[in-house]
């Protein structure tokens, strides 16, 4: 009775507990400290600046070419998939700018949802890191699907389901059961709950054997094709301008991954000198490569003869008449899926765990295993999720939810960056940055609504364009910047230029999505509207409650004494 009299108070508290909780601020320093503190043991500092390049290139290669490159190029962009990925590849270096400057400042494995709860709140907070947390366990799950058609292609298996378990009864796009994904997931998740370190060597050394077949796949592509394949047989960009940034839209999904590098600051031994070096650079190899990548697919066959499934397997098979070259991409795109996978589920156990720690979800996810040193309660979890998805799910229901979320968290991270650096609380008013933000993102979503609608296309994009760089102009000259001060570690040059252009370059991808990614979008968002209202903010508020009551009666008792 006692316990239902306690659940019916909580709900009419709850509006009251919002107003406390879901704008509530924490510093770096409580960050760093009394917040890192709540999980028991500290991970262990045991990685250098090349551990992190490493990871970070891990992290992306694999996943983008070898999963969204060929439907990209056959459905979207055509040849032009190069452009795409030039597109994606800027507006994920500037968002890597944003987030290398963040890890500098906060040093804490929370990466995102850190950056946005120290400057716009717990719930703003929470809303990013369940979004890049859900982009995660989908992107995770594709890319342990697409590894049982590569490892099949290495095998000459050319059924896209001969590994997989059709059922009966079960609806079409969920019935073909991905056993050998789901056995991945599960052996890479014993890996990472055993040791960061080990896991990050192993990492390397994938690694390097990944990017010697790259360079394979480049070489012997670009050499056995044909430069005529890029404009037949519709040209070089056959769906056109907006088929290319559609695609850029779609291929920013190969940039997931990065941001992992920032989750791993926590475990760094020289944060300030290795956080931007291996965000930033793993950024620019990976964008060079997926390039060059793009290319020698393109160069082989012509656009409309790209398959679907394993689309480089099949280019070497029926193009260049190398079986054998068509086993080795099978393979070496296998371990680099397993690379991609090892860093992204690295960095997806320290988001939850960090959640956990502010005490948004169940506390005991945060918990960091005394002798290892890792998530581990938070990694076989998340590993438990991606591989009941990828057991079930077909990689176009879950591309239909990536990027969006992504792009999203993105954009807030590039916003959160310029108020950090113009805002100091107490010192000024927030009241002229938040109108720079809301004035740009306007004239962005502006500029994108223009491409949409008929006879406005031209006019309407240079005119919101042009205002989009008249208001960045004035706030440049009129703000100060250096009343909030960047660290004197690291920092974004030329604010706040990159960070703006990154605010615009997300929304206007963000855009080019489909009708269905924002329905879903949608229905994910109420999720996490409704599990902060009747979970998060009940838990924290009542946490931080009995911290203040028991930090009063402990200096009471001291004063007593």
């Amino acid at each position: 009775m006692a316990a239902l009299r306690d659940v019916l108070l909580s709900i009419a508290q709850t509006p009251h507990r919002l107003r406390r909780r879901a704008l509530v601020t924490w510093t770096p320093a409580q960050e760093m400290n009394e917040v890192r503190d709540r999980s028991g043991a500290r991970m262990k500092r045991r990685l250098e600046w090349y551990d992190l390049v490493a990871l970070g290139v891990g992290g992306m290669l694999g996943a983008g070419v070898f999963v969204t490159t060929g439907r990209v190029a056959r459905d979207t962009a055509g040849p032009a998939v190069l452009a795409s990925y030039v597109i994606a590849g800027v507006s994920a270096l500037l968002s890597s700018f944003c987030y290398a400057e963040f890890s500098v400042r906060v040093p804490v494995a929370g990466g995102a949802f850190s950056y946005l709860r120290v400057t716009f709140g717990e719930f703003v907070g929470f809303f990013g890191g369940a979004n890049i947390l859900m982009e995660y366990v989908l992107s995770n799950a594709a890319v342990a699907r697409s590894f049982t058609d590569y490892l099949a292609s290495t095998f000459g298996v050319k059924e896209p389901n001969a590994w997989r378990i059709v059922v009966d009864g079960i609806p079409e796009g969920y019935n073909a059961l991905d056993v050998p994904a789901v056995a991945l997931i599960v052996i890479i998740t014993v890996c990472l709950c055993y040791s960061t370190k080990e896991s990050s060597m192993l990492n390397m050394v994938l690694t390097v054997f990944h990017l010697l077949f790259f360079a394979f796949i480049i070489v012997v592509g670009l050499w056995n094709g044909s430069a005529r394949n890029l404009v037949r047989p519709h040209g070089l960009a056959p769906y056109g301008v907006r088929g290319v940034v559609d695609g850029a839209a779609i291929v920013y999904f190969s940039y997931i991954g990065y941001d992992s590098a920032s989750t791993m600051a926590e475990e760094i031994r020289d944060p300030a000198r290795a956080l931007p070096v291996g965000i930033a650079g793993s950024v620019l190899v990976v964008s060079a490569l997926y390039c060059l990548m793009s290319v020698a697919l393109c160069v082989m066959l012509p656009y409309n003869e790209i398959s679907e499934t394993a689309p480089f397997s099949s280019a070497f098979r029926e193009k260049v008449g190398w079986r054998w070259a068509s086993s080795v991409v099978g393979a070496g795109a296998s371990l680099g899926i397993v690379a991609s996978l090892l860093v992204a589920m690295l960095g997806q156990a320290r988001y939850l765990c960090v959640i956990a720690r502010a005490r948004l979800v169940p506390s005991w996810l945060a918990k960091v295993h005394p002798s290892t040193g890792t998530p581990m309660n938070a990694t076989i979890f998340l590993g438990f999720c991606t591989a009941t998805l990828a057991l079930f799910t077909e990689l176009q229901i879950v591309f239909e939810m990536i990027s969006i979320g992504t792009l999203l968290v993105f954009y807030l991270v590039a916003n959160a960056l310029i108020y950090h650096r113009y805002v100091k609380v107490g010192a000024n008013r927030p009241l002229h940055v938040l109108l720079f933000l809301l004035l740009l993102t306007l004239s962005s979503l502006g500029f994108s609504l223009s491409r949409k609608i008929d006879g406005w296309c031209r006019w309407g994009m240079a005119l919101f364009g042009l205002i989009s760089i008249a208001i960045t102009t004035i706030f440049h000259c009129t703000a100060r910047q250096d009343v909030a001060g960047p660290p004197p570690e690291w920092s974004v040059p030329l604010m706040p230029w990159p960070a703006a252009a990154s605010v615009f370059l997300n929304v206007f991808l963000i855009t080019t999505l489909k009708m269905r990614s924002y329905q879903r979008f949608g229905i994910w968002s109420l999720v996490i509207i409704v599990f902060y209202v009747c979970y998060g903010v009940h838990s924290t508020y009542s946490a931080e409650e009995n911290e203040a009551v028991n930090a009063m009666i402990h200096h009471s008792n001291l004063d007593t004494s």
